[in-house]
């Protein structure tokens, strides 16, 4: 049985727990309403043996313009043997001129395994914004004991966000999906038979324990749906209740 052990928490950064059938669901939140230049955020999670933790966020996070500086952000989960967790935040909207570097760590030990997701949303469509200026830094990385076992870097600016083929090729949002357990290659046809939602180009490929799916969208609602699609396929059970608000 998994239960709260310790939690802590300052500034705009909060969490909930919640029950659920399927194991704790734990929604965190900034309740800044976003990010700006010199702003600091930090998420994690560390799970005893044998856990099984469902992670979102409440909302969307909004990187907001920056007059000076960068906004920092750093997750990191550390999973004990046995353990999993399905990591999966909502999407973050881009607005024009922000800089955000931003940094998801999860380190397992022995047989843990996690699902992962991050999106993003290039400006609101219905609100007829456009992104013209961005920084943004991503990196992600899973580590079992000391050897690491993705590393997934982004780096997007201004020249990123009109390139062709091989970048973003004018899709104003993006997200990968990353599955880390045994046995993962076994996912990958019924992945890719899930790749056809309307407005959402993608690809899929697995190896060694690894699974990554990696989309593109002419916006954020067909990107959402193709990613609620691919999450019945790779995890099982319902998804995250804010996600049906």
């Amino acid at each position: 049985m998994t239960r709260l052990d310790h939690m802590e928490q300052s500034g705009s950064a909060k969490a909930f727990c919640h029950t659920h059938r399927t194991g704790p669901e734990v929604v965190f939140l900034n309740t800044s309403g976003g990010m700006t230049g010199g702003d600091r955020l930090h998420y994690g999670l560390d799970l005893g043996p044998g856990c099984r933790v469902m992670a979102t966020t409440q909302t969307a996070e909004r990187a907001y313009r920056s007059a000076s500086g960068v906004a920092e952000m750093t997750v990191e989960h550390r999973l004990a043997a046995g353990a999993h967790l399905d990591w999966l935040p909502q999407e973050t909207i881009f607005f024009d001129d922000a800089a955000l570097n931003r940094s998801t760590l999860v380190r397992l030990e022995a047989d843990a395994t996690c699902l992962l997701l991050e999106a993003g949303i290039l400006g609101r469509t219905a609100m007829g914004e456009t992104v013209a200026q961005l920084h943004l830094c991503d990196r992600r990385e899973v580590w079992r004991g000391d050897r690491p076992v993705l590393v997934e870097p982004l780096r997007i600016g201004a020249a990123a966000l009109v390139a062709g083929a091989g970048v973003l090729q004018g899709a104003r949002a993006f997200a990968s999906l990353a599955l880390v357990r045994q046995g993962a290659e076994a996912l990958l046809a019924a992945v890719r038979q899930r790749l056809d939602e309307p407005g959402v180009s993608g690809g899929a490929s697995a190896f060694d324990g690894r699974l990554m799916v990696r989309l593109l969208a002419t916006d954020g609602w067909p990107l959402r749906r193709q990613i609620l699609r691919l999450l019945e396929v790779l995890r099982a059970g319902p998804l995250p209740r804010v996600w049906r608000m």
